[in-house]
């Protein structure tokens, strides 16, 4: 589906100075900024989503975005009509002069890393993350914005690049005030399509990440990470969800849970192949933003949602064999009967947080998560 493009443009101070033809880029998916900058007839950096309209929210259909140029561009701009009010839940990166004030700040940490960046490119931005690639003579490094409540990911990032080396990014540098984040590069392609061989080695490749963090659970939580460790978690879902979500027997089912003896561990908390990253030589495991210290059959509930029995049953096999030999005793099979309709609040509750901490056009986004994942939780009780 392609997405047809409405540029509003305003300059460094905020000013309106009207829109831009419409025009389309093949690339559906909205929070996706690169081929929206190529295909504009000026240069822009794309501030935020003001409106979208799609049968499938967030891919394809009419968007109009919020643009930002030096000064009025040598083309006819239309004029229009826009609320630049501004909202207490904006992105730093999603106003004007925002995306300019981090990419300052990633290119002097560079130049003070000696790895100087030549060019630099807007990939993404929407409400969970702004994204810009800096290339230079030694190679690309990646510049991540985080709003506030992902902001534990550079402290996840700083423990795994010492307890797991090679296993996620190279954190080169962080200002935590912010949510800005240098990464470095990593070859390959994000692995959405991946098999279930794949998977497999991906499941594999985090449950050995988990072992190797055990000892350092409690040092994550003091650094940020959200702690939902058995009752904590009941209380987060609760405080999220409406009253009528199916929460009845949930403190019940967790204390079941506890009692199946695995350890709680860091979870990735959206282990699907599209956060993983390849070659064919290695995978890197990627955006944590979405990471807490909890039970670790999360992780395989995600890897395997939406597969058919037959190819998320043996997967699941694989994780319980794995944990029963790292935890003899344990009974992860049952662990992960318990949590299925768990998992699926979890998310729910995620996407409720993502709605009551981002401002009101972005929302669009996640709109049909929060009733999706309930429905599903339902089902599956």
């Amino acid at each position: 589906m392609a997405r047809t493009v409405n540029l509003v443009l305003v300059d460094p101070a905020g000013r309106p100075l009207g829109a831009l033809p419409s025009y389309q880029v093949e690339s559906p998916w909205w929070q996706e900024a690169e081929p929206v900058v190529r295909g504009a007839p000026v240069d822009v950096v794309v501030l935020r989503l003001l409106t979208g309209e799609s049968d499938r929210p967030g891919a394809g259909g009419q968007v109009t975005y919020l643009a930002e140029v030096a000064g009025p561009p040598a083309v006819a701009l239309r004029p229009v009509s826009v609320d630049l009010t501004p909202h207490a839940l904006r992105a730093p990166y999603a106003e004007p002069g925002g995306p300019a004030a981090s990419v300052g700040w990633a290119r002097t940490t560079l130049d003070r890393l000696g790895r100087p960046a030549i060019e630099v490119s807007q990939r993404r931005t929407w409400n969970l993350s702004a994204i810009w690639r800096l290339d230079g003579p030694h190679g690309p490094s990646w510049l991540k914005q985080v709003p506030a409540f992902f902001r534990h990911e550079a402290a996840v990032l700083r423990r795994l690049n010492l307890l797991a080396p090679g296993r996620v990014p190279v954190l080169l540098a962080a200002d935590d005030s912010t949510g800005r984040m240098l990464l470095d590069h990593v070859p390959g392609e994000d692995r959405y399509g991946a098999d279930a061989t794949e998977r497999a080695a991906i499941a594999a490749d985090q449950h050995d990440l988990q072992v190797r963090t055990l000892s350092a659970v409690d040092d994550l939580v003091a650094d940020g990470v959200p702690d939902l460790r058995g009752p904590a978690l009941d209380r987060w879902i609760r405080a999220l969800l409406p009253p009528d979500a199916p929460l009845d027997g949930l403190a019940e089912r967790l204390a079941e849970v506890a009692r199946c003896g695995l350890p709680d561990v860091l979870v990735h908390g959206d282990l699907h192949p599209g956060n993983v990253r390849g070659d064919g030589h290695r995978r890197v495991i990627i955006d944590w933003g979405d990471a807490f210290v909890g039970h670790p059959a999360f992780d395989i509930l995600r890897l395997t949602e939406g597969l058919a029995p037959d190819t998320a049953d043996p997967l699941v096999a694989a994780w319980c064999a794995r944990w029963r030999d790292s935890v003899p005793g344990c009974d992860p099979e049952r662990a992960v009967r318990l949590l299925r309709p768990v998992a699926s609040l979890r998310m729910a509750a995620v996407y409720a947080m993502f709605l009551a901490n981002i401002e009101p056009s972005e929302r669009i986004y996640h709109a049909d998560d929060v009733p999706r994942c309930l429905a599903a939780a339902a089902a599956s009780t």
